[in-house]
């Protein structure tokens, strides 16, 4: 007899997760930034910016938004070198800051000293 196709599971491991939903602790993210290496600007909007001392790393967290992005709450950008592209990526305003914070924290393992 041959296997019928598709994938086989069991009714346990169907069963429901619970997942973390609304913005969170905000304060998970910037906590990882320290004054000696990074640059922190809260402007007239109460929205934060961190940059790197080389300017090669920028954060922002708009809490109402980023201006002229639709639903952007945070916007980690990495600028690149002559040869080799940066990248940006974006969160919406109501993702949980612990996943942002988990972004920060491997993105910030990924650089080091020159």
């Amino acid at each position: 007899m041959s296997p019928s196709p598709g994938f086989s599971t069991t009714i346990g491991a169907l069963r429901l997760r619970e997942w973390q939903l609304g913005p969170g602790q905000p304060t998970l993210v910037m906590d990882q930034f320290s004054a000696q290496d990074f640059n922190l600007v809260v402007d007239d909007r109460a929205d934060v910016h961190v940059n790197s001392k080389d300017g090669r790393f920028y954060l922002g967290w708009f809490p109402l938004g980023r201006p002229g992005a639709e639903g952007e709450g945070w916007k980690i950008a990495v600028t690149g070198k002559a040869k080799v592209r940066g990248y940006q990526i974006s969160f919406d305003t109501e993702t949980s800051a612990d996943v942002v914070a988990a972004t920060v924290a491997r993105v910030l393992e990924t650089s080091r000293l020159v």
